[in-house]
């Protein structure tokens, strides 16, 4: 008999428990069983790789095996290319519903009709649902997963005939009993686009069957303990406890980045010892210089306009929105899962934040000239002192051409420092970047290794803090040096270095700005003030 396969951590597609460390599905969404069972019809959304997939098939298997339900997931995805056609989406759709039944192994009878062209277009979908739930003796639950993959008037037909539907169940219609519409949008989108309203108070919308649609939550700190106890129980390899929490902080529990960064310590690192802090480090650096699909599909929305209108504030630090059209796009970036909620405005976790960073200062990155190794001193110390000259330099011969091609203008001067001091600091340090709206700064910490005379592995801290001094402004260099005293009594530095940008149409000629200072802050700290 062939052995068993040895399982990894899943990073495409939906997880399979014969293969894949996984978590139970259900468990981490219990309402979803319990609408099913009242016959709701509801939204399941959440940002993509968060194991949607996984836990509608979860689901499905759950309900077929009690017997009495006929439940089956199938996928909207190949409709997009439908766009306006409703006629062809209808029939995507129900030649991916029957396909799915076919490899189901369900009975012939039970399967569902095949598409009838001769049916009138816009209501193909809604008679064929009812003609399959009349002949099958069992109720019948559909999971439609990738549901947004629908466009413009083909979502509005679909969504309008599982209404119509829905709606006329109580007068003895055969419809499906409960049906899950499952994608990366919120509920208020289907309820506009099936008739109803946002606000959720039009009963005829079958989506109005509560207020906020369940989304599927990220994973908890011992959620991923218990993940990674998985490998352990199978291979003997442990994950120190600091190690599991480092990956929470990096990921905040986003499923994908759990198992992206075990899977790229065993398989790719190939790390065979304890998993420790370092390894977890390692692991996010390659993952990050990687670009890996997930990371890159996030990073490609920077352009949106909608995005840009809720992230370029969030690194400028400055206020944000406070219009419906804000609000608006605050819901949608929520959905795509780069913002943690909807009223703090924080990205979502520390590696989404270095990537966005590191994508929007590519273009002043490639600016960069000077050689990384030429600021390391002898001991194997960082020379933030020559750096930052350097980067005065840089400053008076390329600020002002980077600033006005930069996209995300509000927060150019932040986007260029921070890809300078990446090009030189990468490779044998890395960069931890904060950042929030409102704060009107942006808190950056350089680790620096390097090996001690014993050859022991030490690590040089530098914090800096950014400030932009903006038109109509006072001079914000009093609170600048408050917030680097609160920045260095967190990391228990005695010193840093505030950076103090200035737009205003009254600052020096480009080619005499960087002046150096000594300033004091509030607790009595000697910190490097840089005016450029």
């Amino acid at each position: 008999m062939r052995p068993p396969r040895a399982k990894y951590f899943n990073t495409t597609g939906p997880c399979d428990p014969r293969l894949h460390y996984m978590l139970p599905p259900t468990p981490r969404l219990p309402e979803a069983r319990t609408l099913i069972e009242m016959d709701r019809y509801f939204v399941l959304h959440a940002p993509r790789q968060t194991g949607k997939t996984t836990m509608l098939e979860a689901l499905a298997s759950e309900l077929a095996a009690e017997g009495d339900t006929a439940a089956l997931v199938f996928s909207c995805e190949e409709a997009k290319s439908a766009g306006d056609d409703i006629g062809w989406a209808e029939k995507i759709l129900l030649t991916s519903l029957r396909e799915t039944a076919e490899s189901a192994g369900w009975p012939e009878e039970w399967l569902p009709p095949a598409y009838q062209p001769q049916d009138t277009a816009g209501q193909r979908f809604r008679t064929a649902l009812s003609a399959w739930c009349r002949r099958i003796p069992h109720r019948v639950v559909l999971f439609l997963d990738e549901i947004d993959a629908l466009r413009g008037n083909s979502m509005v037909s679909i969504l309008s005939q599982l209404r119509h539907g829905h709606n006329r169940r109580p007068k003895g219609y055969p419809f499906p009993a409960s049906m899950v519409l499952c994608g990366l949008r919120d509920l208020r989108d289907y309820k506009v686009a099936s008739g109803g309203t946002p606000d959720g108070f039009n009963a005829a919308s079958p989506f109005n069957i509560i207020r906020k649609s369940l989304r599927l939550g990220d994973f908890t700190a011992d959620q991923i303990a218990e993940l990674y106890d998985q490998h352990s129980q199978t291979t003997g390899q442990e994950f120190t406890k600091d190690a599991v929490d480092r990956v929470y902080e990096l990921t905040q529990g986003q499923p994908w980045l759990v198992n992206a960064l075990a899977d790229e310590i065993i398989t790719e690192m190939r790390v065979t010892d304890i998993v420790t802090v370092e390894s977890v480090d390692v692991a996010k650096e390659r993952l990050i210089r990687a670009r890996a699909t997930h990371l890159d599909s996030l990073a490609a929305r920077l352009d949106e306009p909608r995005v840009k209108r809720v992230i370029e504030p969030i690194v400028a630090g400055t206020s944000p929105g406070t219009d419906i059209a804000f609000d608006q796009a605050v819901s949608y970036v929520h959905d795509l899962g780069l913002i943690r909620d909807t009223r703090a405005l924080d990205i979502a976790n520390p590696i989404y934040r270095e990537v966005l960073l590191r994508v929007l200062g590519d273009r002043a990155e490639r600016f960069v000239r000077a050689d990384p190794r030429s600021f390391v001193l002898p001991d194997g110390r960082f020379d933030l002192t020559r750096v930052l000259e350097e980067f005065v330099v840089f400053w008076r011969e390329h600020g002002e051409v980077l600033i006005q091609q930069e996209g995300y203008h509000e927060a150019a001067c932040q986007i260029i420092l921070m890809a300078f001091m990446h090009r030189l600091v990468n490779g044998g340090g890395q960069l931890d970047r904060e950042y929030a709206v409102g704060t009107k700064r942006l808190d950056m910490l350089i680790r620096w290794f390097y090996s001690g005379p014993g050859g022991e592995r030490l690590v040089q801290r530098e914090a800096m803090e950014l400030k932009v001094w903006r038109p109509g402004e006072s001079d914000p260099t009093p609170d600048g040096l408050a917030q680097l005293d609160r920045y260095l009594d967190r990391l228990t530095l005695d010193t840093g270095v505030l950076v103090m940008f200035n737009r205003r149409s009254k600052a020096l000629p480009w080619a005499e700005r960087g002046a150096f200072e000594q300033a004091t802050t509030p607790s009595g700290r000697q910190v490097t003030l840089l005016r450029v």
